[in-house]
């Protein structure tokens, strides 16, 4: 490589990191290409040397938190009770923890809107994908006879309730909970939905 190629990809990391950096502190609402450009000492135009446009900067930032998260999810699973049930209460507690931790890099996962005609990149795509494993997985021990199909609709399913009461408890208004309370509350949310499809599947076993 080159001391150009060298200049040039050191400066596209530290773009990244700026703006994972400005995003943390002000939202998604105050990254400024300005601003980062004077951070990591470039010309203006010279970001878009090193990112086709602001969507990119934006989902790189948005890789580097999905790869954090999926490191918090993988310790939540190697936890010493070994039950997929529990397994799926830690990892419902740790995707909690980890948005309360780092909540305007969360938010930003969710409020980034591309247009409508821009196409997500398939390295983001998996980048994403690649989070639900730990939801399939305990599943498909619990529900055996599940086809693959099945189990990655209840693996969305589970997400979005834990994902939604996340959202609102973490909201800084009148719907804001606690902490500790939303932690018990998700953890009830997990075990009644686990309880729920259990009892499901006897039923269709039985013919009830």
């Amino acid at each position: 490589m080159t001391k150009a190629l060298e200049r040039r990809e050191k400066l596209r990391v530290d773009l990244i990191q700026a703006a994972e950096q400005m995003i943390a502190e002000r939202g998604l609402a105050g990254l400024k290409t300005r601003d980062l450009a004077r951070e990591i000492g470039c010309a203006n135009g010279a970001v878009y040397n090193l990112v086709t446009d602001v969507d990119e900067l934006i989902l790189r930032v948005g890789s580097r938190t999905l790869l954090r998260l999926d490191e918090a999810l993988s310790a939540a699973e190697s936890a010493s009770d070994p039950s997929p049930q529990e397994t799926l209460i830690r990892i419902a507690l740790a995707y909690c923890d980890f948005a309360a931790e780092n909540l305007q890099l969360w938010r930003a996962l969710f409020e980034h809107r591309m247009e409508a005609d821009k196409i997500l990149p398939d390295w983001s795509v998996n980048d994403q994908m690649q989070l639900f494993r730990h939801i399939y997985q305990p599943l498909a021990v619990l529900f055996p006879k599940r086809s693959q199909e099945e189990l990655g609709i209840t693996a969305r399913s589970l997400f979005s309730a834990v994902h939604g009461m996340v959202a609102l408890g973490l909201e800084q208004k009148l719907v804001a909970v606690p902490l500790p309370a939303l932690r018990k509350e998700i953890a009830t949310l997990v075990r009644a939905m686990i309880d729920g499809l259990a009892a499901r599947g006897v039923k269709r076993i039985s013919g009830a």
